[in-house]
C-alpha cells in the first residue's frame, strides 16, 4: 500500500499538478472536510476512474460554520483519512486555516437566485456564502478539469453548479449518488455524534422521506405531503425539524405541482445532531 503524499500550500499543491497538467492529464478534485466515510471515498474512487489524476482536498472550513455550531468538535481525523485514501488519491491538499485564510483576507461570495432562497439558507444563512467561498479558493488552486460533490447536501450541489457557471470557471462540477447504510440513513461525518437510541430515531429520516415522494406521485397536494412528513418525524422521535419542503430539481424553486423532475428535502434534529438529506421524487 502506498502513502500518498500531503501538501499544505497553494503553491505545492500547484507544483505537484503540474506535470499532470502539462501533460495533458485530466484532474479530478474532490473536496472534504476529512473524517472519511464511505460516501466520500465512493466520490473519490468516481474520480479515480474518471481522471488521471485524483485530488482530496481536507479541510474544516470555519467560513461555513456559525458561532453556536459544531466548528470546535467537528471530528478530525487526518491519519486515518490518509490511509483511507492510500491507492485512491494520487495527492491530498491539506492546507491551514492561515493558508485559506491569511491575515487581511476580505473575500466572501454570496450567491442569490432559486438556489439559495430558503432551505438551508434560512436556517444557516452563514453556510452556502461559507461553502461558495471556499470552493472557490480550492478551484482556482487546483484548477481541476472536474470536481465532485455528494448529492447528500443537494443544496450545496446546485449552488457549487451556479458559482462555476457565473465565474466562468472551466470545471465539470459532478454529483455523486448518495451513499447510505444498510437502514438507509445517508452516511455522515455527524452520525458519529449519535448515541445508540438517537441513530435508531435518524434511520427514519430516509423512510419519511421516501413516504413524501410517494404521497407527491400519488397527487397527494404538496403542501400536505411536506406538513405530513415534518409530524411524522417529529413522531418518529426527532426532536425539531427545520424543513421538509419539495423543490423542483434543477432550480430548487417551490412546486405545486410535479411535471419535471423534483426532489424532496429536509433538514432535522436528533439530540444536539442536524442531520440532512434527500430524495429524487
Amino acid at each position: 500500500m502506498r502513502s500518498t503524499p500531503v501538501v499544505a500550500t497553494v503553491r505545492e499543491l500547484r507544483a505537484h499538478l503540474a506535470p499532470a497538467r502539462k501533460a495533458g492529464r485530466r484532474i479530478g478534485l474532490v473536496p472534504t472536510m476529512g473524517a472519511l466515510h464511505e460516501g466520500h471515498l465512493s466520490l473519490v474512487r468516481e474520480t479515480q476512474a474518471r481522471c488521471a489524476t485524483t485530488v482530496v482536498s481536507i479541510f474544516v472550513n470555519p467560513a461555513q460554520f456559525g458561532p453556536n455550531e459544531d466548528f470546535s468538535r467537528y471530528p478530525r481525523t487526518f491519519e486515518s483519512d490518509r490511509k483511507k485514501l492510500a491507492d485512491l488519491a494520487d495527492l491530498i491538499f491539506a492546507p491551514s486555516v492561515e493558508e485559506m485564510y491569511p491575515d487581511g483576507f476580505a473575500t466572501r461570495i454570496d450567491i442569490s437566485g432559486p438556489a439559495t432562497a430558503g432551505l438551508e439558507s434560512e436556517f444557516r444563512p452563514h453556510f452556502l456564502s461559507g461553502v461558495a467561498t471556499v470552493v472557490a479558493k480550492l478551484l482556482i488552486a487546483a484548477s481541476p478539469d472536474e470536481a465532485m460533490f455528494g448529492e447528500k447536501d443537494y443544496q450545496q450541489l446546485l449552488v457549487i453548479r451556479r458559482l462555476a457557471a457565473d465565474l466562468g470557471l472551466p470545471v465539470d462540477i459532478v454529483g455523486g449518488t448518495t451513499v447510505r447504510e444498510a437502514d438507509g440513513l445517508a452516511m455522515s461525518s455527524r452520525n458519529a455524534y449519535l448515541s445508540s437510541a438517537e441513530r435508531e430515531i435518524a434511520a427514519k429520516l430516509n423512510v419519511v422521506l421516501a413516504d413524501v415522494a410517494k404521497q407527491v406521485q400519488q397527487n397527494v397536494a404538496i403542501p400536505m405531503a411536506e406538513a405530513s412528513g415534518r409530524e411524522a418525524l417529529l413522531r418518529y422521535g426527532f426532536t425539531s425539524v427545520d424543513y421538509v419542503a419539495v423543490r423542483d430539481a434543477e432550480t430548487l424553486l417551490p412546486r405545486d405541482g410535479i411535471h419535471e423532475p423534483a426532489r424532496v428535502l429536509a433538514a432535522a434534529r436528533v439530540g444536539s445532531t442536524r442531520l440532512i438529506d434527500n430524495l429524487p421524487v
